[in-house]
């Protein structure tokens, strides 16, 4: 069987990524979500007698500039790895993709034309002359429509049936038309060319719908209060969604439970093996499972949603001069958005910011903004407390102040952002383009394999595979005694003083510390902690929680510095490795552990001590 190397190329939001997973299918690792394809995934798949790998090439407008996108596209293209240079353009606004196909082909002969996004063409009255183009260009141009699978088996012929061809110059830092500014001004003329020859619209303006949305949802006045109220939406039906799916794995995890320690109990399995294995890592994982599967598995499809329908690039717009004021990037807002999913997620979609100093910026402050972990601990405490003196529109109540959290998370998040500028990272904040793609209806069916696979599964793995071991030390703890109490009594002993100040107590501060491998397990040690079990706790009701909390002490003043410590504090253990592995560093790493740990004690020493002075 022959082996074949075709490189993907094309600029940002033209369909790359489903041209390359219609491809490959499951035969690859890769996901259309910021940060993703910058370190150019990789795929196969075969046809007839030749099995081809497929490198996804970061998206890029140009050869010419020196990001790391372009620098790492132009790199690979010029090296002559590939066999084959794909290149996907947008059919709906193909004039501004020309620049990069004519760079390209000053490069490499061997090209093949994927005019992606024909069904959205042809919406807009939008009519391509392939054939004519083809011509013009001299390579093979294929029409597709890739999330419908239109022109899939034409584009697997023709990859088959190309051959070899040359790479011009390759040895070159920047290759033939590239490099020259006068050839630069003869690719616009011919791309005018071009289009004139070959495109017909049947509109005056095929555009009209998306300009019109602009106006309204990037405008000064309505984009933010739009933005705002997606958000909230958002997370609305996250939360109102999660209730029931978490509530049926509690039980079954709990009938589980049952049969397997009847099985074990069978199988002659010793006490001192069956308690740390289900009291302990059973109970932490299945804790994990029921209360972070379901938020993920509704928030990642809306926000795959929202990144198919085209929205996500106008969050970035409106979010942009904001932080331009603080000195960091634009794309900073996406990496946010990510964070609320899960921020180790977060962490790795920073790839997409070209600035390593901006970069490491956003990737500092990402813990920041709530991962859905914190949300079970925060939208308790907010009901119980705060909303529950509401006898009517107690929910909405509850999601109107959970989202006024989020927004001083996101305060925050700028507030540090700035501050790091100006002091351990200063420098000028870099430009970039972005691109406001046409709005599309999102795909649902690849929307939930995509959120599936390449997000919910991911996130999950890395939090079971950090929870079972803390499970087993939560269990350690909770029941080995020394001087006739547990060695966890005395650690929440030991912390009550720290506690104090910061207007909380010894239990809650270990809990946050215990809960390091997964935010998700805080509340439950706490309760453990007050009832004096050996095991992770479950509670029938918020009512029967919120008893708990008062017989222990909590007050108004308790609760709000624990949603501080639970919006505040270092990042979990996955998100750690995620931010070692990102940066290299475990400088880095413990300055991201660090800041929002300091952060939260200062706002709770703050808030103790104004306690104090008005009670």
């Amino acid at each position: 069987m022959k082996d074949k190397t075709i490189a993907l190329a094309g600029n940002p939001n033209v369909g790359k990524s489903t041209v390359f997973n219609s491809l490959t299918g499951l035969n690859q690792h890769t996901g259309n979500w910021p940060g993703k394809t910058v370190t150019g995934a990789q795929g196969t798949f075969t046809y007839k007698d030749t099995r081809f790998r497929l490198v996804d090439l970061p998206g890029t407008y140009s050869l010419t500039t020196t990001s790391l996108d372009e620098t790492a596209a132009r790199e690979y293209i010029c090296s002559k790895d590939a066999d084959t240079i794909l290149i996907v353009a947008d059919g709906t606004c193909l004039k501004r993709n020309f620049n990069l196909i004519l760079q390209i082909l000053s490069i490499t002969e061997n090209v093949v034309l994927c005019i992606n996004l024909l069904d959205e063409a042809r919406k807009k009255k939008i009519s391509i002359d392939l054939e004519k183009l083809s011509q013009m260009l001299s390579v093979p141009v294929i029409g597709m429509a890739a999330r419908s699978g239109e022109g899939l088996d034409q584009l697997r012929e023709t990859l088959w049936s190309r051959g070899s061809g040359q790479t011009r110059s390759a040895d070159r830092p920047l290759c033939g038309l590239c490099q020259d500014a006068g050839a630069y001004q003869d690719n616009l003329q011919y791309a005018e060319l071009l289009y004139r020859e070959c495109v017909t619209e049947g509109k005056a303006e095929p555009h009209a719908f998306d300009r019109k949305l602009d106006k309204i949802v990037t405008s000064r006045k309505f984009g933010l209060p739009i933005m705002l109220a997606l958000l909230g939406l958002v997370f609305w039906i996250t939360i109102a969604g999660a209730n029931y799916p978490s509530q049926w794995l509690t039980l079954f995890f709990a009938w589980l439970d049952v049969h397997l320690r009847g099985l074990f109990d069978a199988a002659g399995l010793p006490a001192l093996l069956l308690n740390p294995l289900m009291d302990g890592i059973y109970k932490t994982l299945t804790w994990v499972i029921s209360v972070m599967l379901p938020p993920m598995a509704i928030f990642f499809p809306l926000f795959t949603l929202l990144e198919d329908f085209g929205y996500l690039p106008r969050v970035a717009f409106n979010m942009d001069h904001a932080l331009k004021k603080c000195r960091a990037h634009g794309k900073q807002s996406l990496t946010m958005c990510m964070g609320f999913g899960c921020n180790a997620c977060g962490v790795t979609g920073c790839r997409i910011i070209e600035s390593p100093r901006e970069r490491l910026i956003a990737i500092l402050t990402n813990n920041f903004v709530p991962c859905n972990g914190r949300f079970p601990t925060l939208i308790a405490i907010i009901t119980m407390f705060f909303a529950a003196s509401f006898s009517l529109g107690a929910g909405l109540i509850s999601c109107l102040l959970l989202t006024l959290v989020i927004l001083l998370g996101i305060f925050m998040t700028l507030f540090v952002s700035s501050l790091l500028s100006k002091t351990i990272l200063k420098g000028i904040p870099s430009s970039f383009i972005l691109e406001l793609p046409p709005y599309r209806i999102p795909k649902f069916g690849s929307v939930i394999i995509r959120s599936v696979l390449d997000r919910i599964v991911f996130v999950l793995g890395r939090a079971m595979v950090i929870a079972a071991p803390a499970g087993l030390l939560i269990w350690v703890l909770a029941n080995i005694s020394w001087n006739g109490s547990s060695i966890l009594t005395h650690c929440t002993e030991f912390c009550d003083p720290f506690g104090a100040l910061l207007g909380v107590d010894g239990v809650i501060v270990m809990a946050f510390i215990l809960g390091f491998p997964a935010n998700e397990i805080v509340i439950p040690i706490i309760l453990m902690a007050y009832m004096a079990q050996g095991s992770l706790m479950e509670y029938d009701s918020l009512g029967q929680l919120h008893q708990i909390l008062m017989d222990n002490g909590w007050t108004w003043q308790t609760a709000l510095s624990t949603m501080l410590l639970c919006l505040f504090h270092f990042p979990c253990g996955t998100t750690c490795l995620t931010i070692k592995k990102e940066t290299g560093s475990w400088k880095w790493t413990a300055v991201a552990f660090l800041l929002p740990t300091l952060t939260g004690i200062l706002l709770c020493l703050m808030l103790n001590g104004v306690w104090h002075v008005i009670s």
